[in-house]
């Protein structure tokens, strides 16, 4: 590995609670030497890094991060994870603990605030009631804040340890001398309730964001879970149930009746029907028996089977499906990066914004000027919060992400979620997107006087022998028939032209046109109609026939995908323009499009052509997205605006796209161009939000309306106010789960 190798993985983060948070936490990752980039992402609380390992580390990395208050997990082991998710259990537990005793402790001290002012001895009792919240319950915000300052930071804990904490501060002060307001004829108000309830809230509107966060990230959670912890391996003749993470290549495994397939292999022993509904979304169990390939996490039916492991721990289909669907998760849309410099400055500016209020008030209050400065400066502080700013985006496209991988649509960054809704030029390739991919026979014509069973047999035993790639398709159309055991006479290989072979004393060619021409074999008229019909739709027609006469014409060809037709009228209902790219020849193209209803194509097109095709459609200002599988195709793909790679296509192709079809089935195409404008739409609804509800809530705070009202928003219904944004957005990004595609 050279200097400038870089490899890039995913961390989870803790200690972050707050959109600046992961910023600061961000920007340390980017300081550190070796690292070229870096993001984190508040909703999921993942830290994804690309960094040169000969540089850094990741212990150095997770020592940076310590330094700022958070905290990086690096160890991949199962018992670093299971620890990382009990220990977020736990916070979670201590969270909800807390939570519920500052509303209990804050209850009665709220009722005393607002209904009994004057009771003896109440300013005490509110103080005793409301040390537990500030200092006990709330006691996080004011440790984060000093570890924030300490480095010459702020966020949302700077704001929140601030406003409640002046708020006590000054109630304290005035419960303990309260004749340095009474001498100057002024009444010592106390803000305790202001500094619980506000604690309590914000509490509240964590604990609820958490949980509505933790349903963002369901989808990961499901595909985890289709893998299991332990399985039965053979050792000799005795079987051991051993953990997941102790399989090795070539270790021989047994798959019960009804248990998840533990890892990639292939079957030699036994059979079964096999679920693979959530690799490529078909229904329909499919028999695996032996030299079959099989897929962690897919499941397996009543029959049991004995399977060797092939791929192992991070290299299965199901990992990297894994992995793919985090790194999309984690990443950011160009959008975001507009909100991520705005959450940058926040709250430093909304610090200065309540400085600014207190001493407005101060010189243009009057008499009561310090103490309603110091409230509207408590209630800026408090419900200008960037968390709403700093989920808006992030947790929308989590959903986003996680829908589309339980439509068997696999989208590598966020970038390609967000621009696919631009998408007004789709480029499909031929062999493999539009059809299967692989040449099936059509269908067989008979002459009338054919004795189908016997020739039937027959053209499968010559072809069983023949080695032309056309044949594997004729075998594949016969071997589900019952035949006897037919010999053979002779078999004889005509290069180009098909084969000859001899039984029970009769000749027989089967091949080629051009092999029937050479042996002035007769052709009736219904069997030549037919062929020529197939011709005209660009099948390949090869002939059976006897020394005289033409017994039966077979078409082959590459069948299209039933879906192909269906998806492309949806795309062009949405305005979408369709083309079809192939090296096959004019004809092939013509007879496909037409079956499919695309009216532009380009027959014998070369990879660079259809490189530079793309670039053709871009400089006429349209947004392409490119569809194809093959290695022929990475060049266009790479180019694209979107580029979504079939399922069953090469490692390259689904290297370079930046989408992947799990089913290979086009009507995916439309889906994830749906899924990007709701899921657009849905950002746009968040940030919308999250503006107008900070660029209302400030100036409120602020005391805008009391010159004209007398109105003066109280920090408890700020505090209501902050956490209901954040819990708001959240909820509206959750809505993505339940829209139909």
């Amino acid at each position: 590995m050279n200097n400038l190798s870089t490899i890039k993985e995913n961390f989870p983060v803790t200690g972050l609670s707050c959109a600046s948070c992961a910023i600061s936490a961000e920007t340390i990752l980017q300081s550190q030497e070796g690292v070229t980039n870096a993001a984190v992402n508040f909703a999921n609380n993942t830290a994804s890094v690309e960094y040169q390992p000969s540089v850094t580390t990741p212990e150095k990395l997770k020592s940076a991060v310590q330094s700022v208050g958070y905290d990086l997990i690096v160890e991949d082991s199962s018992s670093a994870k299971a620890s990382f998710e009990t220990a977020q259990k736990a916070k979670f537990k201590a969270l909800e603990r807390n939570t519920w005793l500052a509303i209990l402790s804050s209850i009665p001290i709220v009722a005393m605030g607002m209904f009994f002012m004057h009771l003896p001895y109440g300013n005490y009792i509110q103080w005793a009631l409301a040390t537990p919240v500030v200092l006990i319950f709330g006691k996080q915000f004011f440790v984060n804040a000093w570890k924030q300052a300490g480095h010459h930071n702020a966020n949302m804990d700077t704001l929140v340890a601030l406003s409640t904490g002046i708020a006590y501060l000054f109630s304290v002060f005035n419960t303990l001398y309260p004749q340095f307001w009474t001498s100057r004829g002024l009444e010592a108000h106390v803000y305790f309730e202001a500094a619980s309830v506000v604690i309590a809230f914000i509490l509240l509107g964590k604990l609820l964001e958490e949980s509505a966060k933790s349903n963002t990230s369901e989808a990961i959670k499901k595909l985890m879970g289709l893998q299991p912890n332990s399985v039965i391996r053979i050792n000799g003749d005795a079987e051991e149930t051993v953990a997941i993470e102790a399989v090795r290549i070539n270790d021989i495994l047994l798959v019960k009746p009804g248990e998840k397939i533990p890892l990639d292999g292939k079957v030699i022993a036994g059979s079964s029907y096999v679920d693979e509904s959530m690799i490529s979304g078909e229904p329909v169990a499919v028999l695996k028996e032996n030299g079959s390939a099989v897929f962690a996490g897919t499941i397996n039916q009543k029959g049991s089977f004995r399977l060797v492991a092939e791929k192992v721990g991070k290299d299965t289909l199901l990992a990297q499906i894994i992995k793919l669907v985090q790194d999309a998760q984690g990443s950011k849309a160009p959008v975001q990066k507009m909100v991520d410099k705005i959450a940058g400055v926040f709250v430093p500016v909304v610090m200065g914004i309540a400085i600014l209020c207190l001493f407005t008030w101060l010189v243009l209050g009057g008499e009561n000027g310090f103490t309603q400065g110091l409230l509207a400066m408590v209630t800026v502080l408090v419900i200008a919060c960037p968390c709403a700013l700093g989920l808006a985006t992030p947790t929308a496209i989590m959903v986003g992400v996680g829908k589309g991988a339980e439509n068997g649509i696999l989208i590598k960054d966020a970038e390609s979620l967000e621009q696919s809704q631009n998408i007004d030029a789709v480029i499909l390739d031929k062999t493999g997107t539009i059809t299967e991919g692989k040449p099936d026979v059509i269908g067989i014509e008979w002459h009338p006087d054919a004795n189908t069973e016997q020739l039937s047999e027959l053209i499968y035993r010559i072809e069983s022998q023949s080695e032309h790639p056309l044949a594997e398709a004729v075998v594949k159309y016969f071997q589900a028939q019952k035949f006897k055991k037919l010999r053979l006479d002779s078999f004889e290989s005509l290069t180009g032209e098909g084969v000859f072979a001899s039984y029970e004393g009769d000749a027989y060619f089967l091949g080629s046109p051009k092999l029937m021409a050479s042996n002035a074999i007769k052709i009736n008229d219904s069997l030549q109609a037919k062929a020529d019909e197939w011709l005209y739709n660009a099948y390949t027609v090869i002939w059976l026939a006897n020394k005289e006469t033409a017994l039966a014409a077979i078409a082959i060809a590459d069948k299209i995908k039933a879906t192909s037709a269906e998806a492309i009228k949806i795309l062009q209902a949405m305005n979408i323009d369709v083309y079809m790219l192939t090296g096959d020849n004019k004809a092939t193209a013509q007879a496909v499009s037409k079956q499919v209803g695309i009216l532009n194509y380009q027959a014998e097109t070369l990879p660079g052509d259809k490189a530079a095709f793309v670039k053709k459609l871009q400089k006429e200002g349209k947004k392409v997205a490119m569809v194809g599988d093959g290695i022929n195709d990475s060049e266009a793909l790479a180019l694209a605006d979107v580029s979504i790679a079939m399922g069953k296509g090469t490692d390259i192709a689904m290297d370079v796209a930046k989408m992947t079809l799990i089913s290979s089935n086009l009507l995916q195409i439309p889906k994830a161009i749906q899924l990007s404008r709701k899921t657009v739409k849905v950002i746009k609804q968040n940030l919308f939000w999250a503006f107008i509800y900070n660029i209302i809530g400030i100036p409120l705070a602020a005391g805008i309306l009391y010159p004209f009202t007398g109105f003066l928003l109280n920090p408890m219904l700020a505090g209501g106010a902050m956490a209901l944004s954040s819990i708001s957005v959240v909820a509206n990004s959750l809505r993505l789960k339940y829209m139909k595609l």
